[in-house]
């Protein structure tokens, strides 16, 4: 229980329905969808389509989502894989020919197919209860009439702004300025093309004037997205992969998401004993830091597109944790920890939905970097995401850029399980950042008896390749002692990621939400 003398939130308990996410309008238009009698993917559709409009810097219609769905009445949980693929013509070694060593962090060439709304369709289809004409009516609504902007939301739009190109400026800087809390932001070029949506399914986002408008965009800043490549786009199902730390199960979404790495870094830790040491001390900080290293580095030598990866086993297998584990000293950090982790400022949202017949939803959809590749159709305003600059161009790589291919991707959905049920599912928002997030969660609840919510405000600290960044609340001897052992340390402008988390509790009957106080949103239930 939390020291009600000390600043914090509790936990939300609800029993017959419940969403936490990163928006408190996201999260009440999914709570009002379950009293209205949809169920949880219509909730979850809802709130992921209007958090494109409450957070238009961390996701939207141009970008891509990942899912997992535990149906009601089964334990079966599956995946759906809502990543777009590069365009035919995108070719590794065109772009090494010329002068290029790494994938443009923006412009055309980061710029893979829009997943998401194929994504959403085929989720409703199969799961949903309600047709999409009224799941996206409260985007449609909110993106007409707008919303006022919150204050985590204005802190990032005033901070990365600047990858905006001019069509995006004009669609995302409302009166040619950046908006401050409490502004209003609107968005009516995609309310336009949610009725579309709404009315016609995908193809009034894949095909037409709309595919037209971003293929207009694309085209003039140097793209090779052809019609083809857009009516191709096709979200497909799958299975997580699972893993275990002391008992508790662990559900991933496979590849080219980073879910393996989360399973890795969880299998490392396992080989130590992190219940016997301080949850905020350095000795633990440190050896989650050459944990993640260590996985991160695995992670960007095996896992791509799941038609390309061929290590998947080895990275999940219990010896190959131990055999990194072996590697780590308590008392020193690596000297060269391989290429680990990629910069963490990565933009993501995450919500999770259980609704009263326990179907429960874990979804996560981003456009990557801060307002994408900042690439915006002229007429909708359909921000792009960049997440092709998760490829690489080294030659043979299984992650190399080329045609058709979905680059790895670090957004991941997750699930605890105990004795083979759902028990919680939940998600970690922050780029690289996710798998080591899902780990310390885990680590949080199974050794220190944590609840999620007093998980997420902890102080977080992340190995970012060679630097350790660490939160303000990292106290200073705990600071002082990790720079002993080796660490170079930074503070870094923004807190390390968000996290949302529905814990179902059977016993009694009742679900118990966790919302991260970094972001704006909350968790709300009935």
């Amino acid at each position: 229980m939390r020291d009600f003398h000390q600043p914090g939130r509790s936990p939300v308990f609800a029993a017959n329905g419940l969403c936490a996410t990163s928006h408190p309008l996201a999260a009440a238009t999914a709570v009002r969808v379950l009293e209205e009698g949809g169920n949880a993917v219509d909730a979850a559709i809802a709130a992921a389509v209007l958090l494109g409009i409450c957070e238009p810097q961390m996701t939207g219609l141009g970008g891509d989502c990942f899912v997992l769905v535990r149906p009601p009445g089964s334990d079966e949980v599956v995946a759906l894989n809502g990543s777009g693929r590069a365009p035919a013509g995108l070719d590794a070694a065109e772009l090494r020919a010329r002068g290029l060593t790494a994938m443009p962090e923006q412009g055309p060439e980061s710029v893979t197919m829009p997943g998401a709304v194929d994504a959403f369709c085929r989720l409703a289809e199969r799961f949903g209860r309600w047709g999409l004409d009224r799941t996206l009516a409260p985007a449609i609504r909110y993106a007409e009439e707008g919303v006022p902007v919150a204050p985590r939301v204005a802190f990032d739009w005033a901070r990365e702004s600047g990858a905006l190109g001019p069509a995006a400026r004009r669609h995302f800087l409302p009166g040619g300025r950046i908006p401050s809390p409490g502004d209003t932001f609107r968005a009516p070029g995609q309310a336009e093309v949610l009725r579309r949506i709404a009315r016609d399914g995908r193809r009034a986002f894949y095909e037409g004037e709309v595919v037209a408008d971003m293929l207009a965009a694309l085209a003039a800043a140097g793209g090779v997205h052809t019609e083809a490549d857009f009516a191709a786009v096709e979200a497909t199902w799958g299975a997580p992969v699972a893993g275990s730390y002391r008992g508790t199960g662990l559900l991933e979404h496979p590849p080219n998401g980073q879910g393996a790495t989360a399973i890795l870094i969880a299998n490392i830790l396992s080989q130590f004993d992190i219940a016997g040491l301080d949850p905020r001390g350095a000795d633990r900080i440190h050896l989650e830091a050459e944990a993640t290293r260590l996985a991160y580095d695995a992670r960007n030598r095996f896992l791509a597109d799941p038609d390309h990866v061929t290590r998947l086993d080895h990275m999940l297998a219990p010896e190959t944790a131990r055999r990194l584990a072996a590697r780590i000293d308590p008392d020193r950090a690596l000297a060269d920890p391989g290429s680990a982790a990629e910069a963490v400022h990565r933009d993501t949202v995450y919500l999770t939905v259980v609704d009263r017949d326990r179907m429960a939803v874990s979804l996560i959809c981003s456009i990557y970097h801060p307002f994408g590749s900042g690439i915006a159709s002229e007429r909708f305003g359909i921000l792009l995401h960049n997440r092709g600059a998760g490829f690489t161009l080294a030659e043979g790589h299984p992650n190399e850029a080329g045609g058709g291919k979905r680059p790895l991707h670090t957004i991941i959905p997750a699930m605890l399980t105990r004795g083979g049920r759902v028990a919680m599912p939940f998600g970690v928002m922050g780029g690289a950042y996710q798998a080591t997030g899902h780990a310390r969660l885990v680590s949080d609840i199974v050794d220190f008896g944590m609840d999620p919510q007093q998980s997420f405000e902890s102080p977080r600290a992340f190995a970012d390749g060679p630097v350790l960044r660490i939160e303000r609340g990292i106290a200073p001897a705990v600071a002082a002692a990790l720079e002993a052992r080796g660490h170079r340390l930074e503070v870094p402008e923004a807190p390390i990621g968000g996290a949302q988390a529905i814990e179902i509790d059977e016993t009694r009957g009742v679900l118990i939400g966790a919302s991260d106080p970094r972001k704006d949103g909350c968790a709300l239930g009935y």
